[in-house]
């Protein structure tokens, strides 16, 4: 009973343990931790071992190179997540009666979205409600909300998880282009199983198949495996390369924009697109929370309209 009248003793720093505690789990690492929560990794391990003397178990196996959940911290895991919910939902409910949002905002997102478009909103968003704490990290990969403990994941493309509540902030599509360099040096595909004949460009995004391009047309959907000389995980890269000449792009219209308004790039078969909506992406209990619906709410105001919106309509014939 002591060591359980020690914690209640000091709610605040037991919070703030199992918040640590959460970290160190989902990273398996003490010095990845201690760089997200901004402490150093001694103060990590210190705190930890503090926790593990209070609840009388060992959470982790430690070795030179990584840590590893026990399964007693297993078990304290899912507890330090019920409690650590349980607290932000009693917080989030008293902030209904507040004007002003508060409180620590998880936020992911694609690289190219989050750094030219989500970002700069958050910075705004921040500057307009200062009780606010925003972390934001840029994933090419679709992470796991609840399992990697982010409030919001704005995604592009279908979401496809009945767990998950799916806000639309913008509609949009993925469409082919290259090139006149590489047209006039190829030739332009005039039927989408021509594009089995074309250097395609290939990014790996957060949802697509790799080599498999899907698109709707005119008769429905279709796919068509496509090879190409050069490939990467970064939109930025494909995106160049296909500047400089080397293939055909799929990528979303509002990231060549400015390229086909320019001539640099040239819309390829105008008829086809893949369906690829923005979305912000919450759990059922996180979209009741104030501070969420005031994010998202924001981020589909500047998204859509004023100089940090993706530019959609009236581009390339969408």
């Amino acid at each position: 009973m002591e060591n359980h009248h020690a914690l209640l003793a000091n709610n605040d720093g037991f919070l703030r343990d199992l918040q640590l505690f959460c970290t160190v789990a989902r990273r398996a690492s003490f010095i990845t931790a201690s760089a997200e929560m901004g402490i150093s990794p001694s103060h990590v391990s210190k705190r930890i071992a503090l926790l593990e003397k209070s609840l009388g178990v060992k959470l982790f196996l430690r070795t030179t190179r990584r840590v590893s959940v026990t399964s007693d911290g297993e078990a304290a895991f899912q507890w330090a997540q019920k409690i650590l919910d349980d607290v932000q939902g009693m917080s989030d409910a008293f902030a209904e009666l507040k004007s002003d949002p508060r409180g620590l905002l998880r936020i992911s997102a694609s690289l190219r979205l989050g750094h030219d478009h989500v970002s700069p909103i958050l910075s705004l968003l921040r500057k307009r409600y200062t009780s606010l704490e925003i972390w934001l990290e840029l994933l090419d990969r679709r992470v796991d909300l609840i399992g990697e403990n982010f409030d919001i994941d704005i995604r592009v493309g279908e979401v496809q998880e009945p767990h998950l509540i799916a806000h639309k902030i913008v509609d949009s599509v993925r469409i082919l282009c290259a090139s006149p360099a590489y047209l006039e040096r190829a030739g332009t595909p005039r039927t989408l199983a021509e594009l089995a004949q074309h250097d395609c460009l290939l990014f790996r995004d957060r949802e697509q198949r790799f080599g498999v391009w899907r698109l709707t047309g005119p008769d429905g959907e279709q796919s068509v495996k496509v090879t190409g000389p050069v490939a990467s995980n970064h939109s930025d890269i494909v995106r160049q390369w296909a500047l400089e000449g080397y293939g055909v792009i799929m990528a979303s219209i509002w990231d060549v924009a400015a390229n086909l308004e320019s001539g640099t790039l040239v819309r390829v078969l105008p008829q086809h697109y893949q369906p690829a909506d923005v979305w912000a992406v919450t759990s059922a209990r996180a979209s009741s929370s104030a501070k969420i619906r005031v994010c998202v709410e924001f981020l589909k105001e500047h998204l859509t309209h004023g100089p940090l919106a993706l530019k959609t309509r009236g581009v390339g014939g969408f």
